[in-house]
């Protein structure tokens, strides 16, 4: 589950604690990407990555030979972005543009990707709707949507957790899911919040994953320190993901789908 390996065949690396916010998304969206290839007839895709920051996604899946294009509002981010597919040797595959979800056509075409990813976004904007509508007017008929949210029940499970009633309360009766004045996270959404978005802007869904079910609760101490620690918690949150009863306490919520044609 870690970064995929390069096209020469090299042995992955071993995987870091970093896996345990991508690896689970990181398949999946592997998949779909084997399976759209596939179903186009080309082994190089157009992906569109809103909101790709520095390319933990847009980077490997370059590697694999598709062409990707990352719009992000911040300029260090798309900075970064550049120097890392300089230095894994896809910079001509990747491609950045500042610019957000509210005004995506203003700096990439409609309708000419083969997959958009959509990852850390919607909990940002101010119209979460149009936000997936605008990700899904940028694919092609037939054309993958991953979609990754913040979960509810997660930052409900987590505030209890650590004693904080209220505010894990407060999380599960705000509108907004925010335990208070003090949360980072400016909106948090259910798996049928987010599933309910997509299918009314013309997606099929396909698949829908809890990220992050058990990272955030285990003591980091332990997955650093125990011996096979972190290979087995990532083997752990790949069988739960599609389980419904522990994808609703996840910290981030996946979505799968095609638009429909």
């Amino acid at each position: 589950m870690s970064e995929p390996s390069s096209a020469g065949g090299e042995t992955p690396p071993r995987p870091s604690r970093a896996s345990l916010r991508t690896a689970v998304v990181w398949e999946v969206l592997q998949d779909a990407l084997d399976r759209r290839v596939k179903a186009t007839g080309t082994e190089c895709l157009d992906i569109l990555d809103t909101g790709g920051g520095t390319g933990n996604f847009a980077v490997p899946a370059a590697r694999l030979g598709h062409r990707v294009t990352v719009v992000d509002p911040s300029p260090n981010a798309l900075f970064a972005l550049e120097r890392r597919a300089a230095e894994a040797g896809v910079a001509d595959r990747v491609r950045g543009v500042q610019g957000d979800i509210h005004g995506l056509f203003d700096v990439v075409e409609r309708g000419g990707y083969d997959a958009v990813l959509c990852h850390g976004v919607l909990e940002y904007v101010d119209d979460p709707a149009e936000g997936v509508r605008n990700a899904v007017a940028a694919l092609r008929p037939g054309g993958a949507l991953s979609l990754l949210a913040a979960g509810l029940g997660g930052a409900v499970l987590a505030r209890a957790l650590a004693g904080h009633f209220n505010e894990a309360r407060q999380a599960l009766t705000d509108p907004a899911g925010r335990w208070g004045t003090g949360d980072p996270v400016p909106r948090r959404f259910t798996a049928e919040q987010l599933t309910e978005a997509v299918t009314a802007a013309g997606v099929e869904v396909g698949a829908v994953h809890g990220v992050r079910v058990f990272a955030d609760l285990v003591p980091g101490v332990l997955v650093d320190t125990e011996p096979g620690a972190l290979d087995a918690l990532l083997r752990l949150e790949a069988a739960a993901a599609e389980l419904p009863a522990f994808r609703s306490v996840a910290t981030q919520l996946h979505v799968l789908g095609e638009k429909r044609g």
